[in-house]
């Protein structure tokens, strides 16, 4: 589906972001793409969809380049960004006025998931809060019907019931023929949506792994005490420790995105060198 080989961008030739950037994407999987405030993730997703173009490198969308943005590219792509403009149009007039570019514009699934979302279809979507705003254009992202959907932290502006409405109405959406990129710094905003994690930090994709695969060689858990244990991370809790240890026992845990993402990012290589040990390495 999205297949990035040798990819370096920086807005500045002296300052690159990315570097030989990495990076294959498929159908069929909804991915959650992670890193800190500043880690170049909005960055990263536009070069993904061709509003942004590497130094070296390409970026391709099932062969084509993504920065040619061709009609037959654009058709099957939806592009969410951070940031939204509404125009002020009901959702009846601004299905017309777009939907024509979407082939496979399902006017019936939009305002199935407006209903979802308790989004009123009569509104004129500027005179709606920030939060219904972004509902409307989630619920209209998705009746495109493209087999490529990417949102750059679409769940800003939502409380926490439309978080939650928002994790079931992606989970639903999904086929085999769609990939699915969602962006956020929130992670648990993503928990129980996401089957792949992608980790950006300090410019590189230092992590591409699929839960069930973590959750085969990590155990998370929580321990009273780490003494003598094989602990590759561990948080203080309010009862001892949150931990993540090699799964030895070969048994199932639920793998915990909030502390995986922090163990990624504090500096310690321990549990990144053991997830990339050649017999569990994956190609990125």
């Amino acid at each position: 589906m999205i297949q990035i080989e040798n990819l370096s961008f920086g807005y500045s030739s002296k300052s690159l972001l990315f570097q030989n950037l990495q990076l294959s994407l498929q159908r069929g999987h909804i991915y959650g793409l992670l890193g800190k405030n500043g880690a170049g993730k909005s960055t990263l997703l536009k070069n993904m969809v061709g509003l942004a173009f590497p130094r070296e490198g390409s970026c391709l969308i099932d062969g084509r380049n993504a920065a040619s943005r061709s009609t037959a590219l654009l058709q099957e792509l939806y592009f969410l960004p951070e940031e939204i403009y509404v125009p002020s149009l009901t959702s009846a007039q601004y299905v017309k006025n777009t939907a024509c570019f979407y082939p496979k514009f399902s006017e019936t699934d939009f305002y199935r998931y407006l209903a979802e979302f308790e989004v009123p279809r009569e509104a004129v979507l500027n005179k709606m809060s920030f939060g219904q705003q972004k509902k409307a254009l989630i619920a209209f992202g998705l009746a495109t019907n493209t087999s490529l959907l990417v949102m750059d932290e679409p769940t800003n502006g939502l409380d926490i019931p439309s978080k939650v409405q928002f994790r079931k109405i992606i989970a639903s959406a999904l086929t085999e023929d769609r990939c699915m990129i969602i962006s956020t710094h929130q992670v648990r905003d993503l928990d129980s949506l996401i089957d792949t994690l992608v980790v950006l930090h300090e410019r590189e994709i230092v992590l591409n792994a699929d839960l069930d695969t973590i959750a085969d060689r990590l155990t998370f858990t929580n321990l009273s005490s780490t003494e003598g244990m094989d602990v590759l991370y561990a948080e203080d809790a309010l009862r001892g420790k949150h931990v993540i240890m090699p799964n030895t026992a070969g048994t199932y845990s639920k793998v915990d995105m909030e502390l995986l993402f922090n163990a990624i990012i504090s500096g310690d290589k321990s549990l990144l060198n053991f997830l990339n040990k050649p017999e569990y390495a994956k190609p990125f």
